[in-house]
């Protein structure tokens, strides 16, 4: 970043559950979304992001205190956790405010923010699963007051048994338009940006829920993509043999419950998934245009005239390859997101990015913007070098992503995942069976190589590099949480 660009305003926008290939300039010509397109063409754009685990709370804990989970010990959905170094940009004389999902836990955490908008997950019973944190958020309180009762997986499925079963999680909006999550965000934030008074550099960070399930987007948005052809995995028997059996206990799972409004089945027919995926497709649109209207808002009252806004998502989604749903797996299209830099007057060099980067770079890369010091404890790295097209930044060659058991990944108690610009290693603790892919010439994570002898050797090297980087990090994190440093002993 320049040195005389003193604070700018930083807008942190991110999604749920969004793949990387749904941005059209990206090398995706059949979504629609021109808003996003725009910032991507006109920004700093990365095509190999990754995040650090392929859950919510996860890689948004990960992204917020700048360490893997095994740094800042949180893995599941349910742990409790609050951002770090929010507070610094306040203390640094940012407004702080967030307006939308955070999956903070609890929920109503500060999280170092001024201001909290809160709105969480879609399909959400609130006496049930979530239980000790469930709360009546922003979206709740104004569907109450429309007399509007909450889409879910119970009242969906009680209306037409059949049509549920049928739909994978697929179901157009039937309610007020402007009661769907992404467009009552979207709209409150352009309403809060258009009514705010406060002078001091804004962080705001606005967190949609889409285009996690259920892939509920408005008719007319899926309308237009009534006939639009999208890629579809072929998933043969043999590579679902072949997986782990962690991930043919996850397989089970999500069949025998019906997790977000899905009800999941083995080998779904081409037509049902096209029928997914499309409305997959217009949820990721719906988002575009509230993107939109909040960048013209913010343009509007002049902050964009020194700004970074900054796009992507918490993990993606499967939709169907390798024969899953959702998140919970180490392949590419789960844990592979997209990322975008945008800024009117910042020093970004325009232009896609190969580079090897993890989503939680995101972290440092903001409090340098806003003239921090980067803490020592951080193990995400800050991407000025990479935007600026700096001759001495040196991107990672080695991406990592982790996963602990939960309430829906039951099959192994601990998932770690290696990947360079070749091989991808992922290991089940209490497996002597894992995955190996070459990238090379497997780009789809098709053929899982564990088994072959001719890499084997590779394949423990590579078993011990993710052990030395675990126990690295592991050693780092506990020398962090230490209270004293310990005395040596005279023997």
């Amino acid at each position: 970043m320049t040195k005389e660009m003193i604070r700018p305003n930083i807008i942190l926008i991110m999604t749920d559950q969004q793949r990387a290939d749904t941005i059209g300039a990206l090398g995706a010509p059949w979504m629609k979304t021109p808003n996003l397109d725009r910032l991507a063409n006109e920004g700093a754009a990365y095509t190999e992001c990754f995040v650090t685990s392929p859950v919510c709370v996860g890689s948004r804990a990960s992204l917020f205190t700048g360490r893997y989970p095994h740094g800042c010990q949180v893995f599941s959905n349910f742990q409790p956790w609050e951002p770090t170094w929010v507070s610094s940009l306040a203390n640094q004389g940012y407004h702080c405010v967030n307006i939308g999902k955070m999956h903070i836990n609890p929920y109503d955490a500060p999280g170092g923010f001024h201001q909290r908008f809160i709105i969480e997950n879609k399909d959400r019973p609130l006496f049930l699963e979530e239980r000790d944190r469930a709360i009546y958020d922003e979206w709740d309180k104004a569907l109450h007051a429309r007399k509007l009762i909450k889409p879910s997986r119970y009242n969906r499925f009680e209306s037409d048994p059949e049509k549920f079963k049928k739909a994978l999680g697929a179901f157009a909006w039937d309610l007020d338009p402007d009661m769907h999550p992404d467009n009552f965000i979207g709209e409150m934030a352009c309403w809060w940006i258009d009514d705010r008074k406060n002078k001091d550099p804004l962080f705001l960070q606005i967190g949609f829920p889409g285009p996690h399930p259920p892939y509920d987007p408005l008719p007319e948005a899926l309308a237009a993509y009534k006939d639009t052809d999208i890629p579809l995995p072929i998933v043969k028997e043999a590579e679902i043999e072949a997986q782990p059996n962690a991930q043919h206990q996850l397989r089970e799972n999500m069949i025998d419950f019906n997790f977000d409004s899905i009800a999941w089945r083995n080998h779904p027919s081409q037509d049902d998934l096209l029928n997914l995926r499309r409305h997959y497709a217009a949820n990721v649109s719906m988002i575009d245009q509230q993107v939109g209207q909040i960048m013209k808002s913010l343009d509007d009252r002049g902050y964009l005239d020194n700004a970074l806004v900054i796009f992507t998502s918490d993990h993606a989604d499967a939709l169907g390859d390798h024969g899953h749903i959702q998140k919970w797996t180490m392949y590419d299209s789960v844990v592979r997101v997209p990322l975008i830099f945008w800024s009117k007057n910042l020093d970004i060099k325009p232009g896609i990015r190969n580079d090897l980067v993890q989503m939680f770079d995101i972290a440092p890369t903001i409090l340098e913007t806003a003239g921090l010091n980067i803490p020592e404890e951080f193990e995400a790295k800050s991407l000025w070098g990479s935007l600026m097209r700096l001759p001495d930044y040196v991107p990672r060659d080695v991406v990592y992503a982790e996963l602990a058991r939960d309430h829906i990944q039951t099959g192994s108690e601990f998932i770690l995942m290696r990947r360079d610009t070749r091989w991808k290693i992922v290991l089940y603790l209490d497996d002597s069976y894992g995955e190996l892919y070459d990238l090379s010439s497997d780009p789809g994570e098709v053929n899982n190589l564990w088994e072959i002898e001719a890499v084997r050797t590779l394949r423990d090297e590579l078993k011990i590099d993710c052990l030395s980087w675990l126990s690295r990090g592991s050693l780092s994190a506990n020398r962090r949480t230490s209270r004293a440093p310990q005395k040596a002993m005279r023997i």
